[in-house]
């Protein structure tokens, strides 16, 4: 059948049409960037080294790529429950979260240009506090007290 192309997709996301610079090779360099400085992290480090095996690293990037695709370009690629796996790890706590988010704030700003920097932030703020309060009420904490982590503050 002959006719026009099919006029191609705007992504919106918050009301504005996404960046066009955003795409998977961005999410890619933006998740491998910021594992690895997880990995080297004082803090991190242990807990993820702990909770993922160095044969599995490959499979959990993919994930991750996959996740933030879904999230950022609307592509439906990831297929999990990212909370489960969080609320098996005893101790985590605002610190981690804070720490994770420094940590990937300083990944975004480096490799993203600010608009999308802003996005990616803007998520990962968003999760940290979902899993903050899932884990709270998980330990029969008052979720009352959990506070959002604010960008500032990092």
């Amino acid at each position: 059948m002959k006719g026009r192309p099919a006029p191609q997709r705007t992504i919106v996301v918050d009301g504005k049409p996404l960046p066009q610079v955003l795409d998977e090779a961005m999410i890619a360099a933006v998740v491998h960037g910021f594992y690895d400085e997880i990995r080297k992290d004082d803090l991190l480090g242990p807990v993820f080294n702990g909770a993922i095996a160095p044969q599995d690293w490959p499979h959990h990037l993919g994930k991750m790529c996959d996740f933030w695709s879904a999230t950022l370009l609307r592509t439906g690629r990831y297929e999990g429950r990212p909370l489960p796996p969080h609320l098996a790890l005893p101790g985590l706590g605002e610190e981690h979260f804070r720490r994770w988010l420094t940590l990937f704030r300083a990944t975004v700003h480096e490799l993203c240009p600010p608009d999308v920097a802003v996005l990616f932030m803007d998520r990962a703020m968003r999760i940290a506090h979902s899993f903050r309060l899932a884990i709270a009420f998980s330990r029969g904490e008052d979720t009352v007290l959990v506070r959002p982590i604010v960008e500032e503050t990092l």
